[in-house]
């Protein structure tokens, strides 16, 4: 199944329209949360087909929310993939680990998203 749906969770307003722009321009709909409360009320209201996931956010973390979706079985079947500035290799490591199926290095690169995601398709 094609992704359509795309769930962006990011605290800076400025990732949030840069990502919701390129993924807009690749056809896809997407919804933004600032913060994992916001994105557990946007899963609760549609369930998208992919998450994009900043880590460093206040409250609860992108790896503390990407374990929490990751592990509820009514969301466990989303794919996660970490858009973050957090660029060591056991930032990756750990992401993986707690379910994300992808991970990316902040500032994203358009052709590495795209390739990330057609690799879930």
């Amino acid at each position: 199944m094609p992704i359509q749906k795309v769930l962006v969770v990011d605290d800076s307003k400025t990732e949030l329209m840069f990502l919701s722009d390129l993924l807009h321009k690749k056809g896809m709909q997407v919804r933004t949360a600032e913060n994992a409360e916001e994105a557990f009320r946007r899963l609760a209201e549609e369930k998208p087909d992919l998450i994009l996931m900043d880590v460093v956010m206040p409250g609860q973390n992108g790896f503390q929310l990407t374990r929490a979706i990751s592990r509820d079985p009514q969301y466990a079947e989303i794919p996660i993939i970490m858009c973050t500035s957090k660029n060591q290799e056991t930032d990756r490591v750990w992401g993986m680990r707690q379910g994300a199926r992808g991970y990316i290095t902040k500032p994203v690169d358009a052709a590495e998203l795209q390739a990330k995601i057609d690799a879930l398709n």
